[in-house]
């Protein structure tokens, strides 16, 4: 199979939900580790390899990072690679200049490994994002938030053996199917 063939089969078998949720901006998103959660075991199928290259240049003394993810056969070598070109700022408040590349590498790559792969951003956050200023959105305590820490979960298995029920939990907690599959057992 060639790799615009396995590109194809990749792009429509991968599922990358919006997992994380953004309680300033009260907008969901996913992040470049969910898509690579969710493609890691495309790759092996089809045996590929996804590798991202970043390079930096200056636009009118703005620092600008191209983040190019490139998917390779395995077998013969081929490859397919997509840029996304992020500016970087430098003087972002509460970051050094390392963390200001590193945020803006993974926005870069984010948004590379989106081109490649056909990830639909039309409703994201960058499209969709009011930052507060539409206030007919429920408050955050109406929201409910991915389950992310092991307080969190002991809370919800003494819940479940005091009698409660996952559904009731599901009100508060946003939880992944493993989450929902372990709270079962």
């Amino acid at each position: 199979m060639k790799i615009e063939e396995k590109l194809f089969h990749i792009q429509q078998e991968l599922i990358a939900p919006k997992n994380q949720y953004n309680s300033f901006g009260k907008y969901n998103y996913r992040s470049l580790e969910d898509i690579m959660v969710a493609v890691k075991p495309l790759l092996a199928k089809y045996k590929c390899m996804l590798r991202f290259e970043d390079t930096s240049t200056n636009v009118n003394d703005v620092p600008i990072l191209i983040c190019l993810a490139t998917l390779t056969c395995i077998e013969d070598s081929d490859s397919i690679s997509v840029e996304a070109r992020v500016g970087v700022d430098i003087n972002k408040k509460g970051m050094d200049i390392a963390q200001s590349f590193g945020a803006s590498s993974s926005y870069g790559r984010k948004y590379a490994a989106n081109g490649l792969f056909l990830i639909d951003d039309t409703k994201d956050a960058d499209a969709t994002n009011k930052h507060g200023k539409d206030h007919s959105e429920p408050a955050d305590s109406d929201k409910p938030y991915l389950m992310k820490t092991d307080a969190d979960y002991k809370k919800a298995i003494d819940y479940i053996a005091k009698g409660g029920s996952i559904e009731d939990i599901k009100k508060k907690y946003r939880l992944t199917p493993e989450m929902e599959a372990s709270l079962k057992q």
